[in-house]
């Protein structure tokens, strides 16, 4: 049961949020230890969490554990490669190792994600200046014949016979010789405090602790031996004094103090006060606060400071409107990050406005970046685009270049301005072919795609979104990949619709030609008709004319036959007549005569 007890209690007992808030507490304070076990305390609830896993490996770095930070920084980006901040844990995790070069490779990778963080601007710088520092500059050395160069010679000594004078002076030679090295050592040991610093002290005790025979016997509670612990000890200050002499060797500080020696006789600088060392430290600790995920705290402070600032003269602090402009950008930008876009939009332009009126091009170029970039999140397009075509004169790469028409091209697809957004990604899309960024070539290729979509030029857009989805595949991004493959289906359906629309107009159009040609087709032979019918009738007539006229003759001759017929009729039925009348005449005297006859007969 104890036991029991005792698994609950090692465990989180509060939530994942109280942790973490708990754990950044301790890291401002300064108390890194208790901030670990804070954010392990978060990760046991949430252990895929990037965000702890970053705090955490900061937490580590601060306490020089590289190993472990470089652990926690790797392990955050295994959900995204594109997790910006965890790029950057890495980046600082191997500079501290002391490999720069991969430092600087990841440097890289985080401003093409991120071209307006300034933390990956200053990494690269720095991770270059050590890379030049631990190979130092071939004009800077300059080879002289000192040191022992006896062994050249030395065959041809013994070829000789030697006389008494020869072996004084090989004497002399070797006693010469004896007090170079002698020479040496202390030289070798003053580059060592040097580089050291304060702990060169630690190391001159624990060497001398290791001459206590009866001491390096004796044993320690864990196990081990007090001579390993000293051994632990002096290889990791041996290990520091390394990694400082890679960073800023020797002759690389003396070659920069002589350069600066030069520099204050040819030019009067003023040297850094008090308040300038002051000026730069807060600086450096509100620029880590944004980088970390602090923007509350960063605003704030940088705000204190910027008050601070004022108040002093140009005299105490020379670069005072420089200083002014980076405190300006630095409290914009956490502004952005905190959601306060018209606060960050007026810090941006007092930037802007110190740039412009010492004439610093640097400043302008990054505050008119800065300003377009506010104008784009709240949706004021016409606004960016005029910010960034203002910067675009003061671009200096080509990878800047890039980014910008590209940005400016996404602001006039926004805008519906198809034809110029295409003309931006064409341009983005030769900067990146001159870069040799394929990230950047398949971003733009999607813009000029998305642009050709939206002027229904299909074709030329899946010509387009097929070369961003072989860059997509070349840089092994899946998500790139998936919504690349979505947009290109899209646009082949709309191509096999637009076809088959196109089949149908093309249909309709011949269905309504042929009615057309059949409908001039009766329409013709309905004329032709009328015009046969026409002419018969004309024809016709004429015919008629003439058999009109022959026969009104015969009609009259008839007529005059048929009157004379009529006349023949009239006087022979007259005759009839006259004949019947007679014979009825007779009928009736026969029987008058009949019946007087019967009437005696009767009688």
């Amino acid at each position: 049961m104890a036991d029991d007890d005792e698994d609950v209690l090692s465990g989180p007992i509060c939530s994942y949020l109280t942790y973490k808030s708990e754990g950044d507490r301790l890291y401002v304070l300064g108390e890194y230890e208790k901030a670990i076990n804070s954010y392990t305390h978060a990760l046991q609830q949430e252990p895929k969490n990037r965000n702890c896993l970053v705090a955490r490996s900061r937490c580590y770095l601060a306490m020089g554990n590289t190993t472990l930070a470089l652990k926690d920084a790797e392990a955050s980006q295994l959900g995204s490669k594109e997790f910006y901040k965890g790029l950057y844990r890495k980046a600082e995790s191997l500079y501290a190792k002391g490999e720069f070069e991969l430092a600087l490779m990841f440097y890289h990778r985080g401003h093409k994600l991120r071209p307006d963080d300034r933390n990956f601007r200053l990494g690269i710088q720095k991770a270059r200046e050590a890379i030049d520092n631990s190979v130092g500059s071939p004009s800077s050395v300059k080879l002289e014949t000192r040191g022992d160069l006896s062994f050249f010679y030395r065959r041809e000594e013994k070829a000789l016979p030697q006389t008494k004078s020869q072996l004084r002076r090989q004497k002399l030679n070797l006693k010469q010789q004896s007090m170079k090295t002698d020479q040496d050592e202390p030289k070798t040991n003053k580059t060592v405090r040097v580089l050291l610093g304060e702990l060169y002290g630690d190391k001159e005790y624990l060497e001398n602790l290791l001459l206590d025979k009866e001491l390096m016997k004796t044993s320690t509670e864990s196990g081990g031996t007090i001579q390993e612990l000293i051994m632990n000890g002096i290889t990791f200050l041996d290990s520091r004094t390394e990694f400082w002499r890679q960073q800023k060797p020797i002759f690389a500080r003396d070659r920069e103090q002589r350069i600066k020696a030069q520099s204050w006789k040819t030019q009067r600088k003023q040297a850094e006060t008090e308040q300038t060392t002051f000026i730069l430290q807060r600086m450096e600790e509100i620029d880590m606060l944004l980088a970390d995920g602090y923007p509350q705290e960063c605003k704030t402070k940088a705000m204190e400071l910027v008050q601070i600032v004022k108040e002093w003269s140009q005299r105490e602090v020379p670069n005072k409107a420089e200083f002014l402009g980076n405190l300006y950008n630095t409290i914009g930008l956490a502004q952005v990050e905190l959601g306060e876009f018209e606060d960050a939009l007026t810090s941006h332009q007092k930037d802007l406005q110190i740039a412009k009126k010492f004439d610093n091009l640097e400043a302008k170029s990054r505050a008119l970046d800065n300003i377009g970039r506010v104008y784009a999140r709240i949706g004021e397009f016409s606004k960016a685009v005029e910010a960034w075509t203002e910067k675009e004169p003061l671009t200096k790469t080509h990878l800047e270049r890039t980014w910008l028409f590209h940005e400016i091209g996404r602001c006039h697809l926004e805008l519906g301005n198809n034809v110029e957004a295409r003309d931006y990604g064409l341009k983005a899309l030769a900067s990146a072919q001159k870069t040799g960024d394929e990230e950047w070539k398949m971003n733009a290729n999607v813009l000029v795609a998305q642009a050709e979509l939206k002027q229904s030029k299909l074709q030329t857009a899946v010509t387009f979104f097929e070369q961003a989805l072989s860059k997509a595949k070349l840089l092994n991004d899946e998500p790139a990949q998936e919504a690349i493959s979505n947009a290109l289906k899209d646009n082949k359906k709309q191509i096999e619709l637009a076809e088959q629309a196109k089949q149908t107009e093309l249909e309709q159009l011949h269905e309504k030609q042929r009615a057309h040609r059949l409908k001039q087709t009766k329409t013709q032979s309905g004329d032709t008709e009328n015009t046969t019918r026409k002419a018969e009738l004309e024809r016709g007539e004429t015919e008629d004319g003439e058999t009109g006229k022959e026969t009104a003759e015969e009609v009259e001759a008839e007529k005059e036959v048929s009157a004379e017929e009529m006349t023949e009729k009239e006087e022979t039925g007259d005759d009839a007549e006259i004949e019947r009348r007679e014979t009825m005449e007779e009928e009736t005297d026969k029987g008058e005569t009949g019946e007087e006859d019967a009437a005696p007969k009767n009688e």
